[in-house]
């Protein structure tokens, strides 16, 4: 065709980092810390309600409702009700979405058109900047700055912070909305009370929607707290809170997501959903409200799989800081989420000119390197800032820790290997 094919809303988002690692990694005998999903069965429970959701009612094989399979709006809005403080309704305050990333896309499509602005918190998932771009809008970065530490101290991802004057003058009269996520991908942060009711405070200033990307809300660390923007005084009606069995579960293939929010600015999203996706597998979401409704029975006790699962996969993070700092990386030691990053920059001085494009930051350089020689996958956090940023931030790499302990003994090998080849 001599026409052109490509639409201009695609133009400049065409590559993605992730194929390119992937490819690499098949091509090599690694341990992969790289993608962020779990190499571990889902509970019990969760698998019990999967095979009983393929298994039984012959009807889950068929349509359900458009926006979510009645029964688990139904305890999404039960559950999640109580945590915001809000009386959800099902039909008007949650739409069920193919997974996460689906109520992202559905949400951006919604709501912001051409020429709007909308303010991105970096280090950010690499997702939301191709997002906007595609609903036409223009996106905004304010990045997290981290503090000085003391020598021979492990960083925390509660020294990176928010300049309170820079956020600010990031509003303008175009924000349309903006995007946060915690506890945050890649970095690890759980953001507090104090910084969310700055984030709050402006978002209610300058009449702003708050998307609010919180997957990783049971996986919080060392005693920390999530707390959910959408709790807040006066930021209900101006938030949409996310939401992802995938990682709520450890099962991330189901695919089911979901959104919260007030009807008023949900009734677009469920515009866009029916003119696209219009409905999610039926037997995925089945499985997913039995699972729910055991967690609410047990909410809050010892067998509760909300508390299980976060002091299980804090000992796999402690596992992995200490056997990453025997080579000479250095982690930052995460709050929440799946993944750690660690400081690569003894390396970069060490090692400066490993084999790459004349373009291409050092972390990714460095990936590339481990990959082929130690055996080891992990992401380079360049990928999660914007252009400008990448070279300022391109002494971080990023692991997974959300495994099972035979691919963390796994690592270990490759790194005991790795120190031994670091002897004179």
């Amino acid at each position: 065709m001599t026409k052109r094919l490509q639409a201009q809303r695609l133009n400049g988002i065409e590559h993605n980092p992730w194929v390119e690692f992937v490819k690499l990694s098949s091509e090599h005998d690694v341990v992969n810390l790289g993608q962020g999903f779990p190499d571990f069965a889902p509970p019990d429970f969760a698998m019990e309600a999967f095979r009983r959701a393929v298994s039984g009612d012959l009807m889950l094989n068929q349509y359900t409702k458009a926006f979510g399979y009645p029964p688990l709006t139904e305890i999404l809005a039960s559950f999640f009700g109580k945590l915001l403080g809000q009386e959800m309704d099902p039909h008007k305050n949650v739409l069920v979405t193919v997974g996460a990333y689906g109520a992202l896309f559905t949400a951006f499509q919604a709501l912001v058109d051409n020429g709007d602005e909308v303010i991105i918190i970096e280090p950010a998932f690499d997702c939301y900047e191709p997002m906007t771009l595609m609903a036409g809008g223009h996106p905004v970065f304010v990045f997290l700055k981290p503090s000085p530490i003391q020598d021979g101290e492990l960083d925390s991802s509660s020294n990176w912070k928010l300049d309170p004057t820079e956020l600010a003058s990031k509003f303008t009269p175009r924000t349309k909305a903006l995007v946060l996520n915690t506890p945050n991908n890649p970095l690890g942060k759980v953001f507090s009370r104090e910084e969310l009711e700055l984030v709050a405070s402006l978002c209610q200033q300058h009449d702003v929607v708050c998307i609010t990307d919180e997957v990783y809300q049971w996986l919080v660390y060392d005693g920390h707290q999530h707390v959910s923007i959408a709790s807040l005084p006066g930021m209900w009606e101006r938030t949409l809170t996310i939401g992802s069995a995938g990682k709520t579960f450890s099962a991330t293939g189901w695919k089911v997501g979901w959104v919260l929010g007030p009807d008023n600015i949900l009734k677009h999203l469920r515009t866009v959903h029916q003119n696209s996706i219009y409905h999610c597998p039926t037997q995925g979401q089945a499985a997913v409200a039995w699972s729910f409704e055991r967690e609410q029975l047990y909410f809050g006790q010892p067998s509760s799989y909300f508390v299980q699962f976060p002091q299980a996969m804090q000992r796999s993070r402690d596992h992995m800081i200490r056997s990453l700092q025997s080579v000479g990386l250095r982690p930052v030691i995460p709050q929440g989420s799946y993944f750690l990053i660690t400081d690569i920059s003894d390396f970069k001085r060490k090692m400066p000119d490993l084999p790459g494009t004349e373009d291409e930051p050092y972390d990714s350089r460095f990936v590339k390197w481990m990959i082929k020689n130690k055996g080891l996958v992990a992401i380079p956090v360049s990928i999660f800032y914007s252009e400008p940023l990448r070279k300022r931030f391109d002494h971080y790499i990023r692991f997974c820790f959300v495994k099972d302990e035979s691919t963390l003994r796994a690592m270990d090998e490759k790194l005991q290997k790795w120190k031994a080849e670091l002897k004179p």
